[in-house]
């Protein structure tokens, strides 16, 4: 018999998450029938979607949602035999019995690291991937604006912007994550929290901006539709600067400005592609293999 120690939601979250949110309890699993295979986790994710998706999907009690890269430690199936590498979206727990059903095999590279499996060739890839080739339909030489860049989803698709041959601007939080998006190949970026944003897209994008990958949201995302093009796509990822509010954000209606444009705005979650996850797998591992700083992402572990 394993104990199995996992995160739960023991209140939701009200504004700014505190410690005392997430409680972590042990339970035991029983052993494991013909069929099953017994894993232990090997990393698990921590993103932003967490946040608010927390308040819509889990009650009070519930293991806290997440994917993982989990290892076959004992098996009773022959497709899975110990030593296997699987992903899971089964929240943040250290075991979990499966029939095999719920996990993707892992067969990444050796020269690529295994946590890649919830980064560029995961979730985050996938998120990138789609939400920017799909919707945004980027053209050599158009420019792109993308919030929150030094995060996992935004440094990628900045990278991918530059590999489709985009005009590519960045905007992160601290002097530091904007090094890092210079040392990525962007063509310019900022600190949002000392410049001001509509002055530095005016001098950056003095044409506009055809693309804009948002993140974040809010009075960013205001600003930035000021400096779009007729016919520019936007692609609504997230919104981070509005999780942690308690009162709704109150931002002037631009409805004229996207009708006149004909702008293109579309919400969209990566698990609607699964058919074409092998896909985007396939193109993210190879420019992940190219060269450095394509397709590279900065990992905490």
């Amino acid at each position: 018999m394993v104990k199995c120690r996992k995160f739960v939601l023991a209140k939701h979250f009200d504004g700014v998450p505190k410690d005392s949110d997430i409680q972590l309890i042990e339970e035991d699993l029983p052993d494991i029938k013909n069929g099953e295979f017994l894993c232990e986790a090997v990393y698990l994710s921590v993103d932003p979607y967490m946040r608010p998706y927390s308040k819509y999907q889990l009650k009070e009690g519930d293991v806290m949602i997440g994917e993982q890269i989990a290892k076959v430690i004992e098996s009773r199936n022959e497709d899975f035999p110990v030593g296997t590498n699987v992903a899971i979206y089964c929240g943040w727990r250290s075991h979990f019995i499966s029939k095999g059903g719920d996990v993707q095999k892992l067969n990444i590279p050796q020269n690529i690291p295994l946590e890649q499996g919830l980064g560029v060739l995961g979730m985050v890839g996938r998120t990138a991937y789609f939400g920017f080739l799909d919707i945004c339909e980027p053209k050599e030489g158009e420019t792109l604006v993308v919030n929150a860049a030094a995060g996992a989803v935004g440094s990628m698709v900045g990278q991918i912007g530059k590999i489709k041959g985009c005009h590519v601007i960045g905007y992160a939080g601290s002097d530091e994550k904007v090094k890092y998006l210079k040392a990525l190949g962007f063509d310019d970026a900022f600190n949002y929290k000392t410049v001001n944003l509509d002055e530095s897209l005016k001098k950056s994008a003095p044409n506009g901006v055809d693309i804009y990958f948002d993140n974040v949201g809010g009075h960013f995302t205001v600003t930035v539709r000021k400096h779009l093009n007729k016919y520019a796509r936007i692609s609504h990822c997230g919104a981070i600067s509005t999780y942690n509010s308690t009162e709704p954000i109150m931002v002037p209606c631009q409805d004229t400005v996207m009708v006149g444009k004909e702008i293109k705005a579309q919400g969209f979650i990566q698990s609607t592609y699964k058919a074409r996850f092998p896909e985007c797998i396939k193109q993210m591992g190879e420019w992940l293999l190219q060269e450095i700083g394509r397709a590279s992402c900065r990992e905490r572990v």
